[in-house]
């Protein structure tokens, strides 16, 4: 498909970019993989070679698939009329995808801009201190976040990082951050937790916290709806309850990272309205646009907003934050037609179908492989946890899951794993086809996966 010659091209990446996530050392005697082109679902490399594209763009980002020209007519026709103007003024796609946007998200009133989710995440912890200090002096400060969940790559996100691996030698980190435990039901045992009402009790670990630290101290609870880089974790049943329950008793605020679950992944327009909870905050990235531009948005409720306005004689009062590119045009102009693709397409009712499917071609895989643990996932977004058998459930070594990965992509079909982020958990793959999915699609990806498996199960 590509006859041109790239050597340069590979030769300027390999002597000057400095690639996210990875070990380098292999590039001098290897070159690194480029991706040069997308089409629906599929991606090809500098060597012609054609992949079908299981993760979304690497990082569960591109919703909708490539090649939408649609898209990029809008954002073309949006930076030829204004490109870019500071968000203290309002431009005409930022309101009108604010007002598109809300109507997916009903008792949510405002939208602030910014340009990735690691920033959407830090302005709503900086809102958690900024109301700690105008309401309660500065007291009711403090952040719980969850094990193994991860809200983003600043020192202030890594701070609220509930993956270890991740953290490592970058602290030291901010202080009034505080973690809870997770509620992945099929590692109870380990926790020592009750066989009935797992959720329930999950819950009830993060009220123990906040007890002990102090229900004064504590502002604001942030959790992914459902956990993705640290395993892909749906959580159990009566947990999303007794959380909004907890979190009303104590007056803490609920932050959803709706990072990767958001805008479509899961099969209604946001993660956390798969379980009737009631956010305070709510901040979101990668899907809002598909990758197409830069964009993140952290949404609110007005009872928040109207706190940063209540006292307009005070030079200190209101929110003193700036996000330079929320700026930008071409990420709400994206996200406009982004979210027009979704709705025209019906890409949420075919992310409820082909995850059902997918679910179901997984779990043939978990009564075929003793080294498949447990498959978990909710609308087109997805994990397989391996263990050397179903009986201890030991982790499979990340070596091996590695392997299996790998052979998938030898296949021509790019899946991921849990990788460098929980110690001793690193065991479990990762799915997140674009919304466009089709049966073919998830055979062609199970089929990979089943023969990577078998290879490892040897």
């Amino acid at each position: 498909m590509h006859d041109n010659d790239l050597s340069a091209v590979v030769a300027a990446d390999k002597a000057h970019v400095w690639h996210h996530l990875t070990q380098h050392k292999a590039f001098e005697n290897a070159d690194p993989r480029m991706i040069i082109e997308g089409k629906g679902m599929r991606v090809w490399d500098q060597t012609g070679k054609e992949y079908l594209d299981g993760l979304s763009g690497g990082v569960w980002t591109v919703n909708v698939g490539y090649g939408r020209e649609e898209i990029a007519k809008a954002v073309y026709d949006q930076l030829i009329k204004l490109n870019y103007f500071a968000g203290a003024a309002g431009t005409i796609p930022g309101a009108l995808f604010a007002e598109k946007l809300l109507t997916k998200m009903p008792g949510l009133d405002r939208v602030y801009y910014a340009n990735s989710g690691s920033e959407a995440n830090e302005k709503a912890f900086k809102m958690v201190r900024q109301i700690a200090h105008k309401r309660y002096g500065g007291k009711k400060h403090k952040i719980l976040y969850r094990d193994r969940d991860y809200h983003g790559t600043t020192i202030g996100t890594l701070s609220a990082g509930g993956q270890q691996q991740r953290n490592a030698q970058y602290g030291p980190f901010a202080p009034g951050f505080v973690a809870v435990p997770h509620c992945l039901e099929y590692r109870a045992a380990e926790q020592g937790a009750p066989v009935e009402n797992y959720g329930e009790w999950a819950a009830e670990q993060i009220e123990k916290v906040i007890l002990q630290e102090g229900p004064d101290t504590v502002g604001a609870l942030c959790l992914e709806p459902i956990t993705a880089g640290g395993g892909v974790i749906t959580p159990p049943k009566g947990y999303w309850d007794k959380v909004q329950e907890i979190c009303k008793k104590y007056s803490v605020l609920l932050h959803i990272d709706e990072v990767v679950c958001g805008v479509g992944r899961t099969g209604t327009w946001f993660g956390y309205q798969q379980y009737g909870v009631q956010p305070d905050f709510v901040t979101m990235a990668k899907g809002v646009a598909s990758g197409y531009a830069a964009i993140s948005c952290m949404v609110t409720t007005d009872a928040v907003f109207d706190m940063f306005k209540d006292d307009s004689d005070d030079p200190m009062n209101y929110f003193r934050d700036i996000s330079t590119f929320g700026g930008c045009t071409a990420g709400p102009a994206a996200a406009l037609e982004n979210m027009r693709i979704i709705e025209d397409e019906g890409l949420l009712e075919n992310t409820v179908a082909m995850g059902d499917y997918m679910m179901g071609r997984f779990d043939e895989l978990k009564d075929k492989y003793d080294i498949v643990g447990e498959t978990r996932g909710k609308g087109l977004f997805a994990g397989i946890e391996l263990v050397t058998d179903k009986a201890s459930r030991t982790p499979l070594d990340e070596k091996l899951v590695m392997g299996v990965v790998g052979s998938c992509g030898t296949e021509g079909v790019m899946i991921g794993a849990t990788n460098r982020s929980v110690p001793g958990y690193n065991n479990t793959l990762t799915f997140s086809p674009a919304l466009i999915a089709t049966k073919d699609d998830i055979d062609q990806i199970v089929a990979a996966v089943d023969n990577g498996l078998s290879k490892v199960a040897l």
